[in-house]
């Protein structure tokens, strides 16, 4: 298992939805080898659609930059060990009902 193992980058999650998504990384690690990445992100993100409904997306490596839109409260990127994973609900929804990370708050003049 996982516990006491995963770092949490960001997240805007709520507690019970990371320790879902932490709980599904572990037991995908459990079944596939670290090396299968995708193996891990179309399990997570499979079991996330079943659970919260469509349009989740999940990326696992260890090298990776990203900048994404996504729904709020449906937000998350962690570590475990040097393999990352970021899982979102993807958004094409105007900017009043999404958030990108890393957050930037807008300059007033």
């Amino acid at each position: 298992m996982l516990e006491g193992k995963a770092v949490i980058g960001e997240t805007d999650m709520l507690q019970t939805m990371q320790q879902d998504a932490l709980e599904l990384a572990a037991k995908a690690l459990d079944i596939f080898d670290v090396t299968e990445a995708t193996e891990i992100a179309r399990f997570i993100k499979k079991e996330f659609d079943g659970t919260y409904g469509p349009g989740w997306q999940c990326i696992v490596g260890t090298d990776f930059g990203s900048f994404v839109t996504h729904c709020s409260g449906c937000f998350i990127y962690f570590s475990v060990g040097s393999l990352s994973i970021l899982l979102f609900r993807g958004s094409a929804a105007p900017e009043a009902e999404t958030n990108q990370f890393p957050a930037f708050e807008p300059v007033k003049a």
